[in-house]
C-alpha cells in the first residue's frame, strides 16, 4: 500500500518558472500601487456596487 504522501515527481512543481528566485519573496498586499489603481479600483467598486443594488430595485420598481 503506497502512502498518500509520497510522490511520484520530482520536488520541482514548476512553479518557479519565469520567477526570479533569488528575488526576495513579496506577496500582493506588500506590492506597491499607485494613486491611480487606488481610483480605478473605488471606481470599479462603485460601478459593481451599483450593479449589484440597482438592477434588484430596478426590478422591484423601487428606484
Amino acid at each position: 500500500m503506497t502512502d498518500d504522501t509520497e510522490r511520484d515527481t520530482p520536488d520541482d512543481s514548476a512553479a518557479d518558472v519565469g520567477h526570479d528566485l533569488e528575488a526576495e519573496r513579496t506577496t500582493a498586499p506588500m506590492s506597491e500601487y499607485s494613486s491611480r489603481d487606488v481610483t480605478v479600483g473605488i471606481v470599479v467598486f462603485l460601478v459593481g456596487s451599483a450593479i449589484a443594488f440597482g438592477i434588484p430595485l430596478l426590478s422591484y420598481g423601487l428606484l
